[in-house]
Parts: structure tokens; C-alpha cells; sequence
């Protein structure tokens, strides 16, 4: 039978877990204004956030709060009873209007056009690429810093298929601040198809549609407008769906999206840990899917690794750069709890209780059964809404605790946080507007208080 609470007790536990959160951002803010304030180097003005306090409106300010008004007053209904195909249409288009909005908060040029172009970003080194074959062959060769050739700082952070990225963009004629921009923006709104299409080839239909208005009105979107990690959470969300739809064709193409997002972000080695549940996850042909995908995975490492680029030495070259710069005067003891206060702004206050509620809903079928019984029968009845939550909490985890994620995780976790936003399948029906109201305030608070801006 389902383990039962009692609806007031459980309402109480959700407002514990808020002002748990509420308490760990306030004194992370403290903490960081003290230290800033000491001389401490956290190189991020407005801790725990790598932003300066600004506050201040902007052109995209009316339609921010017209899209926020609207999916408060109508997004849990429209989640029930729209149709799917429709659904799935209007939510990208809210969530690219939301996204869109949100960047110009702080202008058409400084919210959007010029965001990548700054010398710390990819465009920088755009022109710098003559010819794909020898930037990849060289492409360690300039990731420590100090040589006259190196990499600027996110080209150097990352493996070559960030660049690549943007490189291939320009050689399409896409090239510049402002279709790259634009790219972060309309590629980053397809989360919001990405992950409801993957709870519902999953059998949780009724999940999907319970989660999709939290996606459409993601606080990350601060960020996915306009930076690459928007792009890289569209990413690894479409490969994980493909997992899932279309068989093993789908699964070849999930596959090689996958393997693509491991020459995106070291980081994504532990989207390994959510491609394995979305798998084990399948009602169906597990280990068929599984060998498809990861021969897939395999083939892109292959086409990289003989194109001159090898995986394991950039990431033992990045670790070494990551230090000879901000990373070596960040302090970890701050930023290994400070970053989840930052998690808490982009993925929204709605992630703890719902975290707790997903856990907690697991069904146990006898009234008062021996503890491994109990253990055993809970892992056996949790669902996608549970495990694929879980599974992206122990990435956060992991990443949070490697030292290589010391300060603006509130982008570069993104694609975690729209998996964590799959747990708010567990709230109440008549709960999700006020949570979903949070989940605006923060998005508008952040962007209208704080310059996120580079």
C-alpha cells in the first residue's frame, strides 16, 4: 500500500525545507559579503553568484512579467489539458519568449549580442580557427595559460567541441555576437520539449505534464540567455530523450548527441550516471539500447581521438589550468556549500520540497515490513520521477565535491537542474501555482537586482 501522511503534516515539511533553503542562500550571502569584504578573492561581487549587485529594469522587464503572470494564472491548466502535440509547441515558444525576455533585462546588446564576444569567450577564438583538422590535432597543446597561443579562458575550460560549436556556426554564416546569442536562446528552449517527451516515453505522461510549466519558467533561463551551457543542456537533454524514443535507431542518434556532449564539457562524464537510469528506466530491450548508445558514445570518441584530440589528456590539462588562474584563490571551504545556495537560484526553491516529496512518495505494499523489505520495495516502485531526480543529485554531488566547480555553477550545472525540476511531478495539484510563482520571483529578482553579465 502507499505510505500515507497526513496533508497538513506534509505541507509542514515543505515549509521546513523552504526556509532551510531560504537559511543556507542567506548566510551564503553573508558568508560571501564578509569575505568580500575581508580582501577574501571570490572574484564574484554578488557571492554565491558570480554577478555584481545592479539593480536595475530593461526593455525585456514587461514581457518577463506578462510570460510569468501567464503561466502562474494558467500553466498547471494548460499543463492537464492542452494536447500533446500543442503542448509540447506552445511550451518551447513560452520558453523561448521567457528566455528572450529575460536577457533583455539587460539590453539587446549587453543582454544578448555581445554576451559571447567578450575575450573570455568562444567567439574570441573563432577567427583564430583557419583550419578544423589542426585545432583539433593542437588543440592540448594551448590549454595551459601563460603561452603566447593559449586558449582564452572558456575554449580552455572545456574540450574542442565547444568551439567547434560556434566555429561551425560562422563557416554556415551564422557568424557573430548575435546569432550566437540567439543560438544559446533557441536551442536552450527545446529543454522544455526535451525533458516532458522523455517522462512520457517513460510511461509518466501525467508527470510530464505536471513538470512542464516548472520547465517553461526555469529561473536558470537567466542564464541559458545568452551562454553556451544553454546549449549544452539542449544537448544532453535531446540525447537523453532519444534514449528513450524511436528505438535503437533513437538510441544510435541519443548516442552520438551524447558522446558530442562529452567534447562540450568534461563535466559531462557524469550525465553518464543519468543516460544509465533513463535506460534501466525503459519498459523495454535495456541491453540492446544500451550497446547501440554506447557504441554510439564510443564512435564520436573514436572520430575525435583520431582526428588528434585525445579526452583524457585535455582533462588532466584542464585540471591544471583551472588552477593557474581564479581557481587557485577561490576558497573551496566557501564554495563547496555555497554552490548549492547558487543551484537553489537557478534551479529554483521548488527543488528541495519536491525533492522531498519524490522521495518520500515511494510506495511500500505491507503495513510494517522488515527494513531491507522495505528498502527493496521502495528502489522496485520508484519511477522516472524519482530516479531521474536522484541520479542528477548525485552528479551535482560529485561535481560540487571534485574542486573543479568552485563558483558559477548557476549556468554551468544547468543541465542538471532541468532534470532535478522532474521531481515537482510529486507536488500537489493545487500546490504548483504558488510554486510556480516562486519560481518566477526568483528568475525576475535575480535578473532585475543582479548584473549577470560577464
Amino acid at each position: 500500500m502507499t505510505m500515507m501522511t497526513r496533508p497538513g503534516r506534509t505541507r509542514s515539511a515543505d515549509l521546513i525545507v523552504l526556509g532551510a533553503e531560504v537559511a543556507v542562500l542567506a548566510v551564503a550571502v553573508a558568508v560571501g559579503a564578509l569575505l568580500n569584504h575581508q580582501g577574501v578573492r571570490l572574484h564574484a561581487d554578488a557571492a554565491p553568484l558570480y554577478a555584481s549587485w545592479q539593480p536595475h529594469l530593461g526593455p525585456g522587464t514587461p514581457a518577463a512579467l506578462l510570460v510569468a503572470a501567464l503561466f502562474v494564472w494558467r500553466g498547471v491548466r494548460w499543463g492537464t489539458d492542452t494536447p500533446w502535440p500543442r503542448l509540447l509547441a506552445v511550451g518551447y515558444l513560452a520558453s523561448l519568449l521567457w528566455t528572450l525576455s529575460l536577457a533583455l533585462v539587460d539590453g539587446w546588446s549587453t543582454g544578448l549580442t555581445e554576451r559571447l564576444t567578450v575575450q573570455a569567450e568562444y567567439l574570441h577564438e573563432v577567427p583564430r580557427v583557419t583550419d578544423v583538422g589542426i585545432m583539433l590535432s593542437g588543440f592540448a597543446d594551448r590549454i595551459l595559460d601563460f603561452q603566447p597561443d593559449s586558449w582564452s579562458t572558456h575554449a580552455a575550460a572545456h574540450p574542442p567541441g565547444a568551439l567547434l560549436f560556434f566555429v561551425w556556426l560562422e563557416r554556415i554564416g551564422l557568424g557573430g555576437g548575435t546569432a550566437a546569442g540567439l543560438a544559446c536562446v533557441l536551442l536552450g528552449a527545446t529543454v522544455s520539449v526535451s525533458v516532458p517527451v522523455t517522462l512520457r516515453a517513460l510511461g509518466a505522461e501525467d508527470a510530464a505534464r505536471a513538470v512542464w510549466p516548472f520547465l517553461v519558467l526555469l529561473p536558470g533561463a537567466v542564464w541559458v540567455g545568452a551562454s553556451a551551457d544553454g546549449i549544452f543542456a539542449a544537448v544532453v537533454a535531446a540525447g537523453l530523450a532519444l534514449l528513450v524514443v524511436g528505438g535503437r535507431p533513437g538510441a544510435a542518434l541519443g548516442g552520438l548527441l551524447l558522446g558530442f556532449a562529452l567534447y562540450l564539457s568534461y563535466g559531462f562524464v557524469l550525465v553518464g550516471l543519468l543516460a544509465v537510469t533513463v535506460v534501466l528506466l525503459r519498459a523495454r530491450d535495456r541491453l540492446g539500447v544500451l550497446l547501440v548508445a554506447a557504441t554510439a558514445v564510443a564512435a564520436v570518441v573514436a572520430a575525435f581521438t583520431v582526428a588528434g584530440f585525445w579526452w583524457l589528456d585535455g582533462y588532466h590539462l584542464v585540471a591544471r589550468r583551472y588552477y593557474q588562474g581564479w581557481a587557485a584563490e577561490r576558497p573551496y571551504g566557501y564554495w563547496v556549500w555555497a554552490n548549492l545556495a547558487a543551484l537553489l537560484l537557478s534551479a529554483g526553491p521548488v527543488v528541495g520540497p519536491a525533492l522531498r516529496r519524490a522521495l518520500s512518495a515511494v510506495s511500500i505494499r505491507a503495513p510494517h515490513p522488515p527494513l531491507a523489505t522495505a528498502l527493496r520495495q521502495r528502489i522496485a516502485s520508484a519511477g522516472p520521477t524519482v530516479w531521474l531526480p536522484v541520479a542528477a543529485t548525485v552528479a551535482v554531488l560529485a561535481a560540487d565535491l571534485s574542486g573543479l566547480s568552485k563558483a558559477e555553477v548557476e549556468r554551468i550545472w544547468l543541465p542538471f537542474a532541468v532534470w532535478l525540476l522532474v521531481a515537482t511531478a510529486h507536488l500537489p495539484h493545487g500546490h504548483r501555482r504558488w510554486w510556480l510563482a516562486a519560481q518566477a520571483a526568483t528568475a525576475l529578482a535575480v535578473n532585475h537586482l543582479l548584473w549577470t553579465v560577464s
